[in-house]
């Protein structure tokens, strides 16, 4: 029993089960190019504005501000994607900025390249969970009412994502009937919306979203020597939508823009700048260089 004690069940159960869900998308008769499609673009949704936009930009940097009813939105987004409840992540996110590639640092790749990309989730952390911890790295996140109630509330997040995997499949569910003339038609369409945009893209969101842990602090070019092992990696630059230019990142995480370069694009700011140009967005920060010239 001892072997098992520090395994964090709570994150290796529904990690593992959503996995073996997705692979369902490998049977003939749950393939669909639509629902590659869905996946595709649920990834590029749930992860640029719950993910990357929220809980990364928004809560975990505070780079821009938004309203309180588009943010709860948006970290509902989040919660979608099965990524811990806001103030765990950001809590989380904030102890890696502090104490990166250092001992101290909960997914470094000088611990192994599987230990960054999903093994630190499965090993128990009780000192990530106490109230020293939040009080340290995530009081201005709990001092929200709605994300106070996801942390004391456990199993709040696991309602929520069956609460919009129930969505895609009753959609679905409408769309086929109404496509195929009949009912048998859409459950099988409910079916694929099930598995392509809910379990297919919550994988894929995950593993993006793990890369930015593992491979940019292994693979890419520095521009900055920021004092730890963060890189610009070009191809999860691509997948994640901006979140690969990390050494960027590391050299000035208050920015809302990693984008130093013009060839470095970044399309979480530029979903940044939309929101500002329609009067969503304020007290966007710029890049600390563009900051200077600004003072200058």
């Amino acid at each position: 029993m001892a072997a098992f004690s520090g395994i964090h069940w709570e994150y290796l159960v529904p990690i593992t089960t959503v996995h073996l869900l997705a692979c369902l998308a490998l049977l003939p008769a749950y393939f669909s190019w639509p629902g590659v499609a869905l996946a595709v673009g649920g990834t590029a949704v749930f992860g640029t504005l719950g993910i990357n936009l929220c809980y990364h930009r928004l809560l975990a940097h505070r780079s821009l501000k938004v309203p309180r009813w588009l943010e709860r939105t948006l970290a509902t987004f989040a919660l979608c994607s099965l990524e811990d409840t806001p103030s765990r992540w950001v809590a989380n996110h904030r102890l890696h900025h502090a104490h990166s590639d250092d001992p101290e640092d909960p997914h470094s790749p000088r611990t192994g390249v599987a230990w960054s990309h999903v093994g630190w989730l499965f090993h128990s952390a009780p000192q990530r969970k106490t109230c020293a911890f939040f009080d340290r790295y995530a009081r201005d996140i709990l001092a929200d009412r709605y994300y106070r109630f996801l942390e004391r509330h456990a199993t709040a997040i696991v309602w929520i994502y069956a609460a919009h995997a129930a969505i895609f499949w009753t959609v679905g569910l409408l769309v086929g009937r109404w496509l195929g003339g009949d009912w048998q038609s859409g459950y099988a369409c409910a079916m694929r919306c099930l598995v392509w945009g809910v379990f297919v893209r919550t994988v894929l969101v995950w593993h993006i979203t793990w890369s930015v842990n593992s491979l940019t602090h292994l693979f890419g070019y520095r521009t900055y020597a920021t004092g730890e092992d963060s890189r610009n990696n070009w191809l999860v630059a691509i997948l994640a939508m901006g979140e690969g230019w990390h050494n960027n990142h590391h050299h000035d995480p208050a920015s809302a823009s990693v984008q130093h370069k013009w060839w470095e694009i970044d399309m979480t700011y530029y979903v940044i700048l939309l929101l500002k140009s329609v009067g969503l967005a304020t007290d966007v920060i710029a890049p600390r260089h563009v900051r200077r010239a600004s003072s200058r």
